[in-house]
């Protein structure tokens, strides 16, 4: 087999950022319905599950120098690679590709985002670290990222809470260092019934890419990275990009057709082609009910 042959059923390798609180096992279900074009690869950040003993990072700096050593070598071109943040994790993907655009380094074939906010979207929990107890749960309780059962003085108060503040802090400070666009593919995804970051949000995202913009809308709330629909999204686009993997010329990107959410118009960032790599989501309808 040629070494391109080989390229062609190598899996592409998606790297997975999870939301405030949470770890690698955000992402356990997926390996139980594994896609075979689709390399997954869940990123854990200090302070929880393995790393647990690890300070946990508030600041863009050391979450940057963590991430660079901690993934190691990236692929290079003609392999594409993937960059999946969900929530929490959509800005620490964001801000992982802009540093590695600004470094010089191999930038991922598609940044995909799924329940977060854009940078500049003003959001309930955007300043809430510093919340007492009682209103930082009751914030969390309204999109369902507290288990039932949790009380006061409770495991989940004492294990996860601290990680949850921790994390907002680092939200925060990825908010504040977002200052231009991406010249990345950029997919948003949102939750039908994510009360924080449903499709209007989410549109918010067309103005952080020079690129192609496609938004999708999956059935579920705000954690619907626990259903299907989003590894098999992630897995057709690893095999459109397969495909498409060392093509210069631009790349017809499947751009959605209904009305924009709000009835935002078209801006300049919602292209038709890609001048890095396709947009691969053309299978994936998107639900604007």
């Amino acid at each position: 087999m040629t070494g391109e042959a080989a390229r062609d059923h190598e899996p592409v390798p998606v790297y997975c950022f999870a939301h405030a609180g949470a770890g690698v096992s955000a992402f356990h279900r997926w390996r139980q319905r594994p896609d075979p074009a689709m390399g997954l690869r869940p990123v854990l950040l200090p302070g929880r599950e393995k790393r647990r003993d690890e300070p946990r990072l508030t600041e863009r700096p050391a979450l940057i120098a963590d991430l660079l050593r901690s993934l190691g070598p990236l692929p290079v071109p003609p392999r594409p690679y993937i960059l999946y943040g969900h929530s929490l994790g959509g800005l620490v993907a964001y801000s992982l590709a802009r540093a590695l655009a600004d470094a010089g380094l191999p930038a991922p074939a598609l940044v995909a985002v799924g329940a977060c906010p854009p940078p500049d979207a003003v959001t309930p929990l955007a300043d809430s670290a510093e919340a007492s107890d009682t209103e930082l749960v009751a914030m969390l309780s309204s999109f369902g990222a507290v288990p039932p059962g949790a009380r006061p003085g409770g495991t989940w108060y004492r294990a996860v809470l601290p990680v949850l503040r921790d994390d907002l802090r680092l939200a925060r400070a990825l908010r504040g260092a977002a200052t231009r666009p991406l010249g990345v593919p950029l997919l948003a995804v949102a939750g039908r019934r994510d009360p924080i970051a449903g499709p209007g949000v989410m549109a918010g995202w067309r103005e952080w890419t020079t690129d192609a913009f496609v938004e999708r809308v999956l059935p579920g709330d705000h954690f619907f990275l626990r259903d299907r629909e989003l590894p098999r999204l992630l897995g057709r686009a690893c095999r459109t990009l397969t495909r498409f993997a060392g093509r210069t010329a631009p790349v017809p990107v499947p751009i959605p057709q209904d009305r924009p959410a709000h009835g935002a118009p078209r801006g300049p960032h919602h292209t038709g082609t890609s001048r890095r790599s396709p947009m691969p989501m053309g299978t994936a309808t998107r639900d604007s009910r």
